[in-house]
């Protein structure tokens, strides 16, 4: 039997009956597989003396997701009430008496904050990750016993409910999966971390992957893996906020370039954490949070340094003799003074991917005093199918040229493009009403079903923060064949340029085509002209248009060119 059927046919069910950590019974899902088969495996190999997993994860069966929705009648409501009053229906509604005694007792071991994980029975398959469509709730576990157990059962409660969120039904439509198909299982876990004066968070949070589908350059080789890193919670690994990746290929390399500007400007200036005085998950700016930092971590400067006036400075330097000084975690020295975390980390992948007979996912967590690094997820990486050699026509006369960017591009061409869908920059930025804008992208992919269409921004697709792109959803751009994120750097809007986030595994999956473009930079064409002198049709909103013709899309992997054409 080799690796993948390994895989495929594992059963987690006796790691977690074995220890006591199951509630309820049916499956533990395929987040809590992949913790089981990583921690199976590591017990096995060298390598697990090297390398911690969480002290326990307790597994609350899809059997107890099933009674939850049978006693208090939450299927037969799916398709009848909004999303909004089906959760608000399913918070309300109790658990079983027997799992709610359960949980009580599992208070006497976890008695710290808690990370409430989705663990569904198709999230993280081999095909389908589903990531980031699911529910994580982080639980503060604080006050007496009831106040503990009721905000325990309300993420719990939480996460069933995101088996039902737009997102996740919109993904499983596009999947042909069947509704009451899928069934939540949940994971309760020991927030990994530290508590540092009255805020719980872990220094640095991490993706990883042990194959990289799209690349800066070609210089990075694909199989050495890459890593997506944040100070504090993880949230700035997985979601389209601005992160550090490290090509393992070469730590030293930055997508963004060497430029002291850019290493700013794509740097992440804020964190996450756990309040410990107000039980809250919240966010601190850099400049508010860098006492706490640099009381707290050594290591400090080797992850924040100073910006000014186009020139970044150690974090030590003498403040006074800067004008107008501005932090940032730009980890530039992380590789000199971490090279254990880095060498560790690729041993890891390649281990995995050994064991597991796929490209793997990690998601971990590292305390570089005590040079500590925690898994926290395993799963296999979705696969990604790219063309052979593509050659540019170089023929196509030059006003024909839509966009060209010369960044993250694989090896693809996709002809005969019906219609592109485009945001406008300037009234986007303009406009302020950037939810109202989402929705009108959504309500143009909703009447493009089962059209591939190219889709036209600035900034970060998906950004949950909208100054820095669109804020959609997965259901708001599911139809989407190529996606095109214009970098506007005079407003802030800044392309990923960086692979790693659960935006990236969604393309992957669904084999959509991505492109940044860099207004103004050297090799980037962004065709305003264009764009103002075609006729296009409303898109329900002044800042959306829907452009016809003829597209065809042509992405150069190896020299790293990426075109769209007009050929009407």
């Amino acid at each position: 039997m080799d690796h993948r059927e390994v895989y495929r046919v594992y059963d987690p069910s006796p790691y977690y009956r074995e220890r006591g950590w199951i509630i309820g019974g049916g499956s533990v899902g395929g987040k809590g597989k992949g913790l089981a088969f990583a921690h199976e495996s590591l017990s096995e190999d060298g390598l697990g003396c090297e390398i911690r997993l969480p002290e326990i994860t307790l597994a609350v069966g899809t059997h107890v997701f099933e009674e939850f929705e049978e006693i208090n009648g939450v299927f037969p409501l799916v398709d009848e009430i909004s999303y909004d009053d089906l959760e608000r229906k399913i918070l309300e509604s109790p658990l079983p008496p027997s799992i709610s005694r359960e949980l009580d007792r599992a208070l006497d071991t976890l008695t710290g904050p808690l990370a409430v994980r989705s663990s569904s029975l198709l999230e993280d398959d081999i095909e389908l990750s589903f990531a980031g469509k699911y529910a994580t709730r982080f639980v503060a576990n604080l006050g007496d016993r009831i106040s503990r157990l009721a905000e325990l059962e309300r993420a719990i409660k939480s996460v069933f409910a995101s088996t039902y969120n737009p997102a996740a039904r919109e993904y499983q439509r596009k999947h042909k999966i069947p509704l009451g198909q899928e069934k939540m299982a949940v994971l309760i876990q020991p927030l990994q971390g530290k508590r540092r004066g009255d805020l719980f968070y872990p220094e640095m949070a991490i993706t990883a992957f042990s194959c990289v589908f799209r690349r800066p350059s070609p210089r990075i080789d694909k199989n050495d893996g890459v890593i997506r890193l944040c100070f504090g919670m993880g949230t700035h690994t997985v979601g389209r906020s601005f992160a550090r990746t490290f090509y393992l290929t070469n730590p030293q390399l930055r997508p963004e370039g060497g430029n002291a500007e850019q290493i700013y400007l794509y740097a992440q200036k804020d964190f996450d954490y756990v309040d410990m005085n107000q039980g809250l998950f919240m966010t601190s700016s850099l400049i508010d949070g860098l006492s706490q930092i640099e009381r707290y971590h050594k290591m400090a400067p080797a992850f924040v340094e100073w910006y000014d006036d186009g020139m970044l400075y150690w974090l030590r330097t003498d403040r006074s003799n800067l004008r107008m000084p501005m932090p940032c975690f730009s980890f530039t020295d992380l590789p000199r003074r971490c090279h254990g975390f880095f060498d560790r980390t690729r041993r890891m992948l390649a281990f995995f991917e050994g064991a597991m007979g796929f490209p793997v996912d990690v998601e971990a967590v590292y305390e570089s005093e005590e040079d500590l690094l925690t898994l926290v997820q395993l799963r296999p990486l979705a696969s990604y199918m790219e063309f052979g050699h593509v050659d540019i026509p170089d023929d196509v006369p030059e006003e024909r040229i839509v966009l060209k960017g010369n960044r993250m591009v694989t090896n693809h061409v996709k002809k005969g493009i019906r219609r592109l869908v485009y945001v406008d920059p300037d009234l986007y930025g303009e406009s302020g009403d950037f939810a109202e804008v989402a929705r009108a992208v959504g309500v143009v992919n909703r009447e493009l079903e089962g059209e591939r269409y190219i889709l036209v921004g600035p900034g970060r697709w998906g950004s949950t923060n909208p100054t820095l792109g669109v804020p959609v959803d997965y259901s708001e751009i599911s139809n989407c064949g190529c996606m095109v994120e214009v970098g506007i750097p005079k407003r802030g809007m800044i392309p990923e340029l960086s692979y790693g986030t659960h935006f990236f595994l969604d393309l992957d999956v669904d084999e959509v085509l991505y492109l940044p473009v860099i207004e103004g930079e050297h090799e980037n064409l962004f065709s305003r002209g264009w764009f103002e002198g075609r006729p296009f049709e409303s898109g329900g909103h002044p800042a959306v248009r829907v452009y016809e013709g003829v597209f065809d899309v042509y992405l150069d992997g190896e020299d790293e060119v990426g075109v769209v054409f007009d050929m009407s």
